[in-house]
């Protein structure tokens, strides 16, 4: 009972077959067939090639949502040199709410603030890049996406030691802040806690000191994230007025970064710069030094690094190629088709004329002997 039983499942499936073989004995290949396929496999393994390629690609998908996180404190990374003495020169923040925070946790480090040939080119390379990420905004994703594969964005140290003096201030470090908009701002003299107000101690730096030369090496919110590459990273302004005042508006949007390499809390932003020179007696009022003046955008962005899954690759690869053997398979099929008819053709017609002139030899045979008869029967007797 088992066997018969085991025998008609055999022979259902056996029904239930959709790729029925055929014997070899009634198989024709060709030489057309066989170059065919040379092309249709060519083809395959290259496509094929390609879509894997493709599905290690990775590209970032960009959800925008409300930031309800108000509680939490903004990190401000900060790397700016000026052209004055430490001694001379006071960073601090005012924020919205009239909260002043100052810039204890800042370091303040007597440098050179010319630039050494190295660190020149360092700089020509990454004003290079900032102006492609402007003109090309696709190349922010390869940055996001080799974050830790590249070198770090600070500036290179000196590769041999100054011998003069330092004549500039580097102001570097972090501080936090309220998500609030303020100012964060570089001026003369150390400031000051004052109930009523905000001040900077200036009295004892004379005019003819002031030089707000300065060049931005690393400025941005939030978790720094080694490979990103900030708006402001590598700029530079000179000024020859003792009475010049730099402005940078920023609005900073909060970004979750999530690639294969990393994940992180950091804030994009977008920055207007303006400058003026102090001149109140022509109405343009206001103090000399450097103000960067941020607000945060009430909307927060999340990156995520997207992976083609494996079964679309499989279905894609799939696709390729049975597409491909179904397609030259029939166009084998139509040229060979259209070439019989066009063997055909040429073979009636020379059939045909040969007719043609077999009929014409048996017509001229067949008249002939009627044209002797007739004389025959014309002869008198």
């Amino acid at each position: 009972m088992r066997r018969l039983s085991r025998k008609k499942a055999l022979s259902l499936v056996k029904e239930l077959d959709a790729f029925p073989k055929v014997s070899e004995s009634y198989m024709e290949t060709t030489a057309s067939g066989g170059t065919v396929s040379l092309f249709a496999f060519t083809a395959m393994a290259l496509l094929a090639i390609l879509e894997f390629f493709v599905y290690r690609e990775t590209w970032m998908k960009y959800e925008y949502e409300v930031d309800k996180d108000y509680s939490s404190k903004l990190r401000i990374n900060i790397d700016i040199t000026v052209a004055m003495r430490c001694q001379q020169v006071g960073a601090d923040i005012l924020d919205l709410a009239e909260t002043m925070i100052t810039s204890t946790e800042l370091q303040y480090e007597p440098v050179i603030f010319d630039l050494s040939p190295q660190q020149r080119l360092w700089q020509r390379a990454l004003l290079h890049v900032q102006s492609q990420l402007k003109e090309e905004h696709a190349l922010q994703e390869v940055l996001y996406k080799t974050l830790m594969k590249e070198a770090s964005t600070a500036l290179p140290p000196r590769e041999n030691a100054a011998t003069d003096p330092p004549n500039a201030c580097r102001i570097h470090g972090h501080i936090y802040v309220n998500k609030v908009a303020g100012n964060f701002h570089i001026t003369v003299g150390k400031p000051i806690h004052h109930p009523q107000g905000h001040a900077h101690i200036a009295a004892f730096v004379s005019h003819e000191m002031y030089n707000f030369s300065h060049r931005i090496d690393h400025l941005s919110f939030g978790e720094m994230v080694p490979g990103i590459i900030n708006p402001l990273d590598g700029t530079e302004k000179i000024t020859f007025s003792n009475s010049q005042m730099f402005q940078y508006f920023i609005t900073v949007v909060p970004t979750k970064l999530h690639t294969y390499e990393i994940s992180a809390d950091t804030h994009q932003f977008s920055v207007t710069e303006r400058e003026r020179v102090i001149n109140h007696a022509a109405g343009s009022h206001g103090v000399s030094g450097i103000f960067v003046k941020y607000d945060t955008s009430s909307l927060m962005v999340t990156v995520r690094e997207q992976h083609m899954p494996l079964w679309q690759f499989l279905v894609r690869l799939c696709g390729i190629i049975g597409g491909i053997f179904s397609t030259t398979g029939m166009l084998h099929g139509l040229v060979g088709f259209c070439f019989d008819i066009l063997c055909c053709r040429f073979r009636l017609g020379i059939y045909r004329a040969g007719e043609n002139t077999q009929l014409q030899n048996d017509v001229s045979n067949h008249k002939t002997p009627l044209m002797a008869n007739q004389d025959l029967e014309e002869q008198p007797s």
